[in-house]
């Protein structure tokens, strides 16, 4: 009996130990958020989000369920706040190649006010200076070097955790950078994919929810079958002090992240930013590809295009298993992904969504404009006069 006594008093000293330890990494952070500036929102196309709580700029107490507590007297909305969507365009094409070659990755960590939406701003922290960070790609057998560098003007510690990457923390172990600070890795792209990246500085959370994640592709022998367009797209979420459609400069609220009761949906960072900054766009006749993925941190999506149907679905990122075919909706969980090939048939505007759609309220949505000749043959109709419903 006084053996298993003292192991279990050991156990506990240890876990104690550990708990103490994880304490001292999440500290600084608290404390960054603490005193981290208020954050921005915009309104969507077509789309308007629910009314402000109260008079904008003005946030009198946040409702009890999200973890609000007093009075918070919300700043005007920053006048240098600059757009850090990331164009769904924004990617480079097809590798093209059958033999590994050296590669080489560069990030820097930066912190900027942003525009969440009209008249609200929010301290973003990035990749490159954008949400999502750059879209990568590799091939398989490829060696990577990871360069990042953490921006001087950073407040906090940040990093990087590729998916990709068979390591201690996808590399995270190695590249906790202060401001200022600057680090590399190498790694081997063992297996074929398309993998989330996202900065892994305790809280982990707090990081993502902000804007720090990614995509990188590795292609398979061969590459992927050829399309017109590729687009590339990644769902997140916006914890604000403020409520839903409140204006001025709004702080990420801690209380809310841990609760997992985020106030935005977006696309690409920010309201409107698939809608009415950087839509999607094809022709009739024209094979798409969509890289779709969650930085989250918390929200599984169910991707679904309204008037469209997948012919090609690479369930969870695997681009070497068998592909799902003729689909309407498919689960992308936090840190996941997929890509779904289709073709545009018709014209018209098709709105990109997550199917659990009390989100498309909060700002999740993005538009595909499709232009080209009617096709009759798959599809037909005229709309009756404005009846004041909407609909899609």
């Amino acid at each position: 009996m006084e053996g298993k006594a003292v192991r279990s008093l050991r156990r506990l000293r240890s876990n104690i130990i550990s708990l103490v330890a994880g304490l001292s990494l999440i500290a600084p952070t608290l404390a960054a958020c603490a005193t981290q500036p208020a954050q921005s929102a915009e309104t969507l196309t077509n789309f308007k989000p629910l009314p402000a709580t109260t008079a904008p700029g003005v946030i009198t107490k946040a409702p009890a369920s999200t973890g609000g507590s007093g009075s918070i007297v919300a700043v005007p909305a920053k006048q240098d706040a600059v757009s850090i969507v990331r164009d769904p365009a924004d990617l480079p094409g097809p590798l093209n190649r059958t033999q590994p070659v050296k590669t080489r990755i560069d990030l820097e960590a930066v912190e900027l006010t942003g525009k969440l939406a009209d008249n609200t701003t929010y301290d973003y922290w990035t990749f490159n200076a954008k949400v999502p960070g750059p879209f990568f790609r590799a091939g398989i057998g490829d060696t990577v070097e990871v360069h990042m560098r953490n921006n001087p003007s950073s407040k906090t510690t940040h990093s990087v955790d590729f998916h990709a990457v068979t390591g201690p923390g996808g590399g995270a172990a190695v590249m906790q950078l202060a401001p200022g600070q600057e680090n590399s890795f190498t790694f081997k792209a063992l297996n074929p994919g398309l993998y989330i990246y996202h900065c892994a500085t305790p809280i982990v959370a707090n990081h993502m929810a902000n804007g720090m994640y990614g995509l990188i592709l590795v292609e398979p022998q061969g590459g992927l079958p050829p399309v017109d367009k590729e687009f590339y797209v990644v769902q997140g979420e916006l914890y604000t002090q403020g409520g839903l459609g409140a204006t001025g400069h709004q702080p990420m609220s801690l209380p809310k992240l841990l609760n997992e009761t985020p106030e935005y949906f977006v696309l690409n960072g920010a309201l409107g930013a698939l809608t009415a900054e950087h839509p999607l766009k094809a022709r009739t006749g024209e094979k798409v590809r969509i890289f779709w993925g969650v930085g989250g941190p918390n929200f599984t999506s169910s991707f679904h295009i309204i008037g469209e149907i997948f012919d090609r679905v690479y369930d969870q990122a695997s681009l070497t298993g068998p592909v799902l075919t003729d689909v309407q909706t498919t689960l992308v969980p936090p840190g996941g992904a997929t890509a779904v090939e289709f073709e545009v048939e018709v014209p018209g505007r098709y709105i990109l969504v997550d199917h659990a759609l009390s989100r498309l309220e909060r700002g999740l949505a993005g538009f595909l404009f499709v232009e080209g000749p009617e096709n009759p043959e798959v599809f037909s109709g005229t709309a009756l006069p404005a009846s004041g419903a909407g609909g899609h």
